[in-house]
């Protein structure tokens, strides 16, 4: 019985953790005129932030490449990964930068002490914003139901939506990911992760 419960108990704090998003942030209703990141003119832009040893935003890009292959052509497409100015040239080349640099149409970029992150108000990996042509805010939020978990939520199809009518029935979800701070990362990859290219 003692091992049962602690079996549950287990579970119960795996589930929790897995199905607690992390905070939401506040990004602009209008692209950010600071922005380093190019905007491409008559184009919806997606943007994604990740921490590049978050393993839950393995999910998180798997569900951009299925997007993203929805929308060739039509969706200029960017993941940011945050690098701490004291982290060393090789702190955010691991699988997760190779995976998004690797994709069809999509821009790895290096978000040296989070600054892009601030100015577009996102604290947690994972978060996604789409943008439309205009530069209008259309979507803020996490592609996956819950962490590392892919195949399962709404968020890709409100996008798609949205970029195709401008109309979805939420323009808002959770954002299931570790922090986009150096030094808060609860899930980092195994130190022989780090550092691939």
């Amino acid at each position: 019985m003692l091992w049962l419960a602690a079996l549950g108990a287990g579970f119960g704090v795996m589930w929790r953790y897995e199905s607690t998003p992390g905070p939401g942030g506040g990004p602009p209703s209008r692209w950010p005129a600071r922005s380093a990141i190019a905007r491409r003119s008559g184009l919806p832009t997606l943007v994604m932030f990740a921490h590049p040893q978050c393993v839950c935003s393995r999910a998180s890009l798997g569900e951009l490449e299925r997007l993203k292959s929805r929308f060739d052509g039509r969706l200029a497409a960017y993941v940011v990964f945050l690098r701490p100015s004291d982290g060393g040239e090789e702190w955010d080349r691991s699988d997760l930068w190779d995976r998004a640099a690797a994709m069809p149409g999509v821009t790895a970029l290096r978000d040296v002490d989070g600054r892009e992150a601030a100015r577009f108000g996102v604290v947690t990996s994972g978060h996604t914003l789409a943008y439309d042509a205009q530069g209008g805010l259309l979507f803020s939020g996490g592609l996956t139901a819950a962490r590392g978990r892919e195949g399962e939520a709404k968020s890709a199809r409100q996008i798609a939506a949205l970029l195709t009518t401008g109309q979805a029935d939420r323009a808002v979800s959770p954002v299931f990911g570790c922090a986009l701070a150096h030094g808060a990362l609860p899930d980092v990859e195994p130190s022989n992760e780090r550092g691939r290219r």
